[in-house]
């Protein structure tokens, strides 16, 4: 409302060749606010009342379960988590459990009673949640196939076709071009700003991982202290991190320290849409936990990506390569588009930025990684709702 209405005065004016009394427009502004609050209140409590939280039960089968508990009891307006149940309980108390109430979250269990969960709640026209693997995602991506009258699923694997890797490479030179023009001015007085402060470095490189493990140089602007890994070697960003300059606060969450690697865009190591790149040592990290972290490196990394638009900055590297893979698997050039634009609210919204909380070492910010035929550990730690 507000924008629009500032856009419809400055054309107003434009038309009558003057700037007009502003006193009517501030007074519609105020009376479309208040119907949009009234109208806001009024239908979110309509909605409540007709779709009210369902009571749901969560099969686990392992502590990581907490985490996707935590995330779905912020929106207590849609999920009511009433109880939870192991996987190691015999199937028939797991199904009597399940029947009690309205939806099933299926978390991190054995693929063969999943598989009987699935079809047990299927049956029952019971509302399924299901926290997916990695093979789930590749599935989701194939294509329906038929070999006469038997049904396949069809994965590619391959990603975008030729044509389409040459409409994405050419996009990314114009609109890398056109935004190095435009941006050159914030750019210039970031410059200024960074060099004012301290006396530093500007600009700064990192090693990064792009399309089959190749090491590129990103670029950015500087928002750290000189040397600010000198002691601790390479570490994630923390919340209030003290190693970030008051410059490098502001910079980092408008993001304008990403502007430089429209350059990174240009030479080729980079795409506008893709996985973000990793540092080699952390990466390398990563996959002892996570073999499947190199999947990542099946596309060019991005400026943006899915895991960025969808997640926050402190989101599980886990949960990020889901979201990585589930773009692999999906990538398409209105994709690329529709990211693109999502990656303008990532701006307004300050959890996108934020650091880990706490200094503790990588392995403790990762998910532990089931793979698709291994069991659930003995010992599956309690859920407290």
């Amino acid at each position: 409302v507000l924008g629009a209405n500032f856009i419809e005065f400055i054309l107003v004016s434009l038309i009558g060749r003057g700037r007009l009394n502003i006193a009517p427009i501030l007074v519609m502004t105020v009376i479309q606010v208040a119907i949009a609050f009234a109208w806001s209140y009024v239908f979110t409590w309509i909605y409540q009342a007709v779709y009210p939280p369902r009571r749901m039960i969560i099969v686990y089968g392992n502590k990581n379960a907490k985490y996707l508990v935590s995330k779905m009891s912020v929106r207590n307006d849609k999920y009511r988590i009433c109880a939870s149940i192991s996987c190691e309980e015999s199937l028939e108390d797991i199904e009597c459990e399940i029947l009690k109430h309205e939806a099933v979250i299926i978390s991190d269990i054995p693929n063969d009673l999943r598989n009987k969960l699935l079809k047990f709640t299927f049956e029952n026209s019971i509302r399924t949640y299901i926290n997916p693997k990695l093979s789930d995602i590749i599935v989701r991506g194939a294509e329906d196939f038929h070999l006469f009258d038997t049904p396949l699923l069809l994965a590619r694997n391959d990603g975008l076709r030729w044509e389409q890797r040459a409409v994405k490479r050419t996009l990314d030179i114009l609109l890398s071009a056109a935004a190095l023009v435009i941006a050159s001015p914030f750019m210039l007085v970031t410059a200024i700003a960074i060099k004012a402060y301290d006396g530093g470095p500007v600009l700064y490189s990192q090693k990064r991982l792009t399309t089959g493990g190749r090491v590129f140089k990103v670029y950015k602007f500087r928002s750290m202290i000189v040397d600010a890994e000198k002691k601790s070697g390479a570490t994630l960003a923390k919340k209030n991190d003290s190693r970030i300059t008051p410059i490098g606060k502001f910079i980092r969450k408008v993001r304008i320290d990403e502007l430089p690697q429209l350059i990174n865009i240009l030479k080729g190591d980079m795409s506008f849409v893709g996985p973000r790149p990793e540092r080699p040592e952390i990466a390398q990290k990563y996959e002892k936990t996570m073999p499947e972290f190199k999947y990542r490196l099946k596309v060019k990394a991005g400026l943006t990506g899915y895991a960025q638009v969808m997640g926050k900055y402190n989101t599980t590297p886990y949960d990020k390569l889901k979201l990585d893979l589930m773009y692999i698997e999906h990538q398409s050039l209105m994709l690329d588009l529709r990211i693109f634009f999502m990656t303008v609210k990532t701006c307004f919204i300050p959890e996108a930025t934020e650091g880990v909380k706490d200094s503790a070492p990588l392995e403790t910010h990762r998910d532990r990684i089931e793979h698709d035929n291994s069991k659930d550990e003995k010992n599956s730690e309690e859920i407290k709702l």
